[in-house]
């Protein structure tokens, strides 16, 4: 072969290594785009994260678990550890992610965690998107709200301390701490 052709050739080979590139970048950049920020928080669970939360602000703690629309944050900082429930609608960022994904289905809707606190009778302060906050004990968890016993933080949930109840839709609440 002649000069020309084996010029021709090294093109083709460069054009051929090129496009093999090309379709693992495209390929590498389909599957990132399928990856959602649950399956990247559920993968670390167990790290420290500092989130921003529509209403409340920055919150940092170690993350507990995860469900399809919640996060369970827990804060060692304080005394005591207190748990912070929040809702993935109302998150404005995160930082401290891995990049590792954890695509297995995650079945405890935020339904299902409120009843659980529910059922605890622990007093709750629920911080709504725009910045206020409502504290008291979860009476019921119903289909799109809840209905939130009014009492004061350091009383319980007695007949007597009982100011009224609220109910509050599940799209205007951001997050809801234990006291």
């Amino acid at each position: 072969m002649g000069p020309v052709f084996e010029d021709l050739e090294a093109q083709q080979h460069e054009w051929l290594r090129r496009e093999v590139e090309t379709e693992a970048a495209d390929h590498t950049r389909a599957e990132r785009a399928r990856v959602h920020l649950g399956d990247r928080l559920a993968a670390d669970v167990g790290r420290t994260l500092r989130v921003r939360v529509s209403g409340v602000g920055p919150v940092v703690g170690t993350l507990v678990d995860v469900g399809p629309d919640w996060l369970l944050l827990h804060d060692a900082q304080r005394r005591e550890q207190q748990e912070s429930l929040v809702l993935t609608g109302a998150l404005r960022s995160v930082e401290g992610l891995t990049g590792r994904v954890d695509e297995r289905p995650r079945r405890r809707s935020l339904r299902q965690a409120l009843r659980a606190v529910s059922r605890d009778r622990a007093p709750v302060r629920i911080h709504d998107r725009e910045g206020d906050h409502l504290s008291g004990t979860i009476d019921r968890v119903l289909a799109d709200h809840l209905d939130l016993a009014r009492h004061a933080d350091d009383e319980a949930r007695r007949s007597a301390a009982v100011r009224g109840t609220v109910s509050v839709p599940y799209a205007a609440v951001s997050m809801l701490r234990r006291l």
